[in-house]
């Protein structure tokens, strides 16, 4: 199917902006080993979990006839693969490009990043969705500050740090939020400005991000560390035109624009090499490897729903 530009005399200078979702799990999540890809073997990297000890008391002025326990330290890895090539590609004939385009950025480019964005955003919300949580939590919707303070329990319990931890609600969850008595009493909610602009902003302790990319009758409570996205921009290949690397929304990707004489036409493509993973951690203090449980994330659903 051809390239559809509406003509410039036909519409305002100004445009409405484009129905789209904002991508925000990109940058909720780990993703610092994006270098060491490089020479990797399978293009995988595996991440270390340090091993966790108990300590142990030896008996004060005792006779030492009995000799202290030695453990052994059994880290344990997460192995995350770049295993995707997501990639945007469109053709702009002479004619369009001459007549139809105004700004290639805004028309043809921003169209293709945001694509790449949302794609990389899916599955990185397929990852969250089908990890499997050592604990859930069905969340009452007349009292869903009741379950984000279950989730915060847990993760407490779990011993995950407190710093940075966030709430990641879908639409219907972040509906019961904000149609709850405690953020409708301004003297509890503590920001009568916060009410006006319906922003949940901090809640039981989390940072509260909205988003359409997940089931909008689930929420995830976690830590940075609960995920692993692993991102690269391919090289540029000496053969191109023009190549550069570029990002949006948190995503890295590159940009290839050449030109086929055959067919008289311009060629823009982008693409990014991603990957994802779970961090499971051994929450046995004695080091088995095969107890290994997604400790980091605590997932909430409502009652009914499809995740349910």
């Amino acid at each position: 199917m051809a390239n559809v530009f509406l003509k410039p005399e036909v519409i305002a200078a100004t445009s409405l902006g484009l129905l789209q979702r904002e991508v925000v799990l990109p940058r909720l999540v780990w993703s610092d080993a994006i270098s060491d890809f490089a020479g990797a073997k399978n293009d995988t990297v595996s991440i270390r979990v340090p091993a966790r000890l108990e300590a142990r008391e030896y008996g004060w002025r005792n006779d030492r006839s009995s000799e202290i326990v030695l453990d052994e330290l059994a880290e344990t890895k997460i192995d995350v693969t770049l295993n995707h090539d997501i990639y945007s590609a469109v053709a702009v004939t002479d004619e369009q490009l001459t007549l139809d385009i105004r700004d290639f950025g805004q028309q043809v480019l921003a169209p293709q990043s945001y694509a790449i964005a949302r794609a990389v955003e899916d599955l990185l919300a397929t990852t969250i969705e089908g990890a499997t949580y050592a604990t859930t939590v069905e969340i009452d919707e007349a009292n869903p500050f009741a379950a984000a303070v279950a989730a915060r329990t847990a993760l407490n319990i779990a011993e995950v740090p407190r710093d940075g931890r966030v709430l990641l609600v879908g639409a219907n969850v972040e509906a019961a939020m904000l149609n709850s008595e405690l953020l409708k009493r301004v003297d509890e909610s503590g920001s009568e400005g916060a009410l006006r602009e319906a922003m949940i902003g901090r809640y039981a302790g989390f940072n509260v991000v909205g988003s359409n990319a997940i089931d909008p009758d689930t929420a995830y409570a976690f830590v940075r560390s609960a995920f692993i996205f692993a991102m690269r921009a391919p090289a540029i290949p000496a053969g191109v035109t023009f190549g550069q690397s570029m990002a949006d929304s948190g995503i890295a990707m590159r940009w290839i624009r050449d030109y086929d004489p055959m067919k008289l036409r311009d060629r823009s493509v982008l693409n990014t090499f991603v990957g994802a993973a779970v961090v499971s951690d051994n929450t046995a203090a004695a080091g088995d490897p095969e107890n290994l449980e997604l400790v980091r994330a605590v997932k909430l659903t409502l009652p009914g729903g499809a995740s349910s």
